[in-house]
């Protein structure tokens, strides 16, 4: 005999997975061959122990936390709230190919096994509940059963052989499929309607307009919490920042500068014509500062050079704790330092660019930057926070030192506990900008494409900003008002 070549020999990496499923924390499990079970903790693939080397070919998480795994010789497992693979034991030997939580907690799955009394391999309904498995008989001979979904006020089945079923009532009826390809999945759509697919391409539905089945329903549009201000520019709109008077200020392209002033903005004389990317309201003087590494201050009448580094360097960030003590970041690894006197550089050990500046006070800073860098200021040096993501980070925001989020590139978004960062799922591709929060007004984030998020205790929910332009920052003001800046001058406000 001739030995195959390693490259066909079973191994992981060459076993197909025949089931995933997910929960609403961005969690999820698949399964497939020997007992295998992988688990994805929203930002990585791992294998967890499930204690059983049979083929599973079903997985469904539930509600409570708790993850169902199924497949042959009766196999059922469930994951505990500890994380830990259990098996139930299922005194029937069928080969279960699906599983589907009922209402009222029960689980219901389907699969097939060898009859002897029918002389031969039957579908199989059966029914866990309160730790019991009961074999469910139709006096229907049905073949192996494939997938079962939630549809209307019943239960839609699908089989081998082309076989439909609808299970209402503990009542089943056969439907007619028109069909003898074996039926593997069933999609339930928005508007109400199912798709069932199949071997040899076989796609059915059982409304009488297909393409009608597959159009969204139609909905009214989500009044969205937020409304578009006036703008006295059409320039891109970079940061907007609140001063210790309760006073707002935005900032952009070409030297743009405004003033909330009455619930209106107003456009302040241009510093110079290149662009300001951010402002910094000390108490006592306006600052403002961009391209060219060059920072101005405004006197409430004209502005004035204050600090000028000499260099093609982009200042990105400010924050102060007073006229005396202001912080400044940017490309290249840029921190400065104003102690009242003078603007000093200040050691970062990078070279990647830092966009933003978040602070608990003068003696604890984060700087976000390329590459998920995050440098950690401790009142006398700067040193980096790692925080297990490799995407360009933009914006920080917390409300103590144990609480802290950070946001970036194609949706990412870090939660830091005051032990470990810990990467959250948002499902969202938009690029996420800015953060910023008040007790007052909530914490919200911005992105591309008007993407907007707000905290809802724990959960990060998407609001409808009523834009589709980038939103690059966002300010929650002490006044209960949330106001966010981008794109083409757009502002918009939230009450």
């Amino acid at each position: 005999m001739i030995n195959a070549p390693s490259s066909f020999a079973a191994c992981e990496e060459n076993t197909p997975l025949f089931a995933i499923d997910g929960n609403s924390q961005g969690r999820a499990w698949a399964v497939s061959d020997d007992g295998l079970i992988l688990h994805f903790d929203g930002q990585h693939w791992q294998r967890e122990v499930s204690h059983t080397d049979i083929n599973l070919r079903a997985v469904l998480c539930a509600p409570d936390n708790k993850v169902y795994a199924a497949g042959a010789e009766g196999t059922v497992l469930m994951r505990n709230q500890d994380g830990l693979w259990i098996s139930l034991e299922c005194p029937l030997s069928s080969g279960f190919h699906a599983l589907l939580l009922l209402d009222d907690g029960s689980l219901l799955l389907g699969g097939g096994r060898y009859f002897v009394d029918k002389g031969g391999f039957r579908g199989e309904l059966v029914l866990y509940k309160d730790g019991v498995f009961k074999a469910l008989d139709f006096n229907e001979d049905m073949p192996r059963l494939r997938a079962l979904k939630s549809y209307k006020d019943g239960v839609l089945i699908v089989g081998d052989q082309g076989h439909l079923y609808y299970l209402n009532n503990w009542r089943i009826d056969k439907l007619e499929s028109n069909c003898r390809h074996d039926l593997m999945d069933i999609i339930v759509l928005s508007t109400g309607e199912a798709l069932v697919v199949g071997d040899y391409g076989t796609v059915m539905t059982a409304a009488n307009d297909f393409t009608q089945a597959l159009a969204p329903p139609p909905q009214a549009a989500t009044k969205s919490p937020w409304e578009i201000m006036p703008s006295p520019s059409k320039k891109q709109l970079w940061d907007v920042t609140e001063g210790p008077d309760g006073s707002c200020y935005a900032c952009g392209e070409a030297g743009t500068v405004l003033h909330l002033v009455a619930g209106s903005w107003q456009q302040l004389p241009a510093p110079s014509e290149l662009a300001v990317h951010c402002v910094w309201d000390s108490g006592s003087g306006l600052f403002a500062a961009g391209q060219l590494g060059r920072i101005y201050r405004f006197d409430g009448e004209e502005w004035s050079l204050h600090f000028d580094l000499h260099l093609d360097i982009t200042i990105l960030g400010m924050w102060g704790s007073g006229p005396n003590s202001i912080f400044a970041v940017g490309d290249e690894g840029l921190i400065l330092h104003f102690d009242g006197l003078r603007w000093q550089r200040m050691p970062s050990g990078t070279k990647s660019a830092l966009y933003s500046l978040w602070a608990w006070d003068a003696q604890r800073m984060l700087a976000p930057g390329d590459f998920g860098l995050v440098l950690r200021y401790n009142g006398s040096e700067w040193a980096d926070f790692n925080i297990g993501s490799e995407n360009f980070l933009y914006g920080i925001w917390g409300d103590s030192l144990s609480n802290i989020y950070a946001v970036g590139l194609s949706g990412t978004l870090a939660h830091f506990n005051g032990q470990r960062w810990q990467l959250m799922a948002t499902r969202l591709r938009a690029d996420l900008l800015g953060i910023a929060g008040s007790e007052q007004a909530g914490v919200f984030i911005v992105g591309t494409n008007g993407s907007v998020m707000r905290l809802d205790g724990d959960q990060w929910l998407t609001e409808e900003s009523g834009t589709d332009v980038g939103l690059r920052a966002v300010c929650a003001t002490q006044a209960d008002v949330v106001y966010a800046v981008g794109d083409r001058g757009t502002i918009i406000r939230r009450n």
